[in-house]
Order: structure tokens, then sequence, then C-alpha cells
């Protein structure tokens, strides 16, 4: 199978970045203020993964609060994250750009897709010393499409700009459940969970993966 694999679509924070789960942790936080008490661990299990203004409507209605704007606690969330990225050091997963490299080298194309809007994904890579043509080919974020995961359109975008027409080409790989629910959506050829992020082995199962790793950088066993 992995030999028919022409791109690989990757998420960004917990599965190519290593950002110590800042992201939910703000966005908790964001939730709290408005006077909500829930657990970091229902956050990561409810938002993990998806576009964060449509994670903080799951997150609301999960919890039974229809008297809070979720709007509100977006605007404070996106705030708040651009303040802590600011803040605290952001590092690529241990191996990912040799990772990066050796997919190319190999004529496999890199996608990072998110559910992080571009002005946070961008300020991401501009941290770490990414850029688009050079560690990466493509970076798809929530701004890019209508719907966010797990539907399909990021990958079908992704397949779109590098003229893949058979979605059995890709291999899409992230470190939560809605990651793998999107490379399912799109028929992807391969779907690979990552233990590096918001998610555990447990709810990764439940979205059936084809594989779960340690960290993405063991992707590159299944092209020997």
């Amino acid at each position: 199978m992995s030999n028919t694999i022409k791109m690989v679509v990757l998420d960004m924070a917990g599965t190519t970045i290593n950002e110590d789960n800042i992201v939910y942790k703000t966005l908790h936080k964001a939730v709290e203020e408005q006077g909500i008490e829930v657990d970091l661990s229902t956050v990561l299990k409810i938002c993990a993964g998806k576009e964060k203004h449509k994670a903080i409507i799951d997150l609301l209605k999960n919890l039974g609060i229809e008297n809070v704007d979720s709007k509100v606690v977006f605007e404070n969330f996106k705030k708040n994250l651009e303040e802590a990225y600011d803040l605290y050091e952001i590092k690529p997963i241990d191996g990912v750009e040799a990772f990066f490299a050796e997919l190319k080298n190999r004529g496999v194309i890199v996608v990072l897709n998110t559910g992080y809007d571009s002005k946070t994904a961008n300020k991401l890579l501009s941290k770490l010393n990414w850029s688009v043509g050079n560690q990466i080919d493509a970076l798809i974020t929530a701004d890019d499409v209508v719907t966010g995961r797990p539907s399909a359109e990021m990958i079908n975008l992704a397949m779109e700009i590098f003229s893949i027409s058979n979605s059995k080409n890709v291999l899409k790989a992230g470190d939560s459940a809605i990651d793998i629910e999107e490379g399912k959506s799109a028929n992807c050829g391969l779907t690979v969970g990552v233990l590096s992020g918001a998610q555990n082995e447990e709810e990764l199962i439940k979205a059936s993966p084809d594989y779960i790793f340690q960290n993405v950088t063991q992707i590159i066993n299944l092209f020997v």
C-alpha cells in the first residue's frame, strides 16, 4: 500500500509540532473565564483537531451551556493563543524535519493541514522557520475551506492543488480521532494516529486508523 502513496497530509500541533497542548490549555482557559467549570481532559476529548470555533460550539453544547456566546469565547481564545505562542517555545516533533526531507526525497508530497486559522498556522510556521516550498509543499488551514474536519474538504483541496485524482494515493495522519475521521471521509489509502499530542490510544482507536504510532516520523517505516 505505501508504494502507492503520493502525498501525506499531516496535522500540525501535536503531530508535527510540539507545543505542549498550548492550544487546548488556552481554549480551556477561555471557557473557564466565562465561569464554566470543565476538565482539560474533556476539552481534549471534544475539541481536538477541530476548527476552533466549531470546537467551542461543540464543547458548550456537550456541557449543556446555552447562555454563553461561543463567538465571545472564540475571540478571547484567539487573543490569548496569540500571546501564548509569543511567550512559549514551539519546537518540531523530534526528527520531523528529517522525516519531511526523506519523504520529499522519495517523491512524496508533504502537506500540513490544521483546524487553526491561517494567521495562527502561519505564525507557527514562522516560529519554526518552516515555509511552503522548503520543508513542506503546502499548508491548508480552516480558512481555506467552508467545512472543517471531519469533512474531507481540506484533503480534497490538497489533492486538487497537486492534481492527485485517486484518494487512495493519500495518507492522512494526526493526533486526534477527528484527523482519522477526516482521512476516512476523504477515502484516503492510509490513516494514521499518533500519540504525541492531544488524544490517547483509547480515543484514537475509536476512529479505527490503519496504524497508531508514538511519533509521526515512524510513518517512514511504511515506505521501506
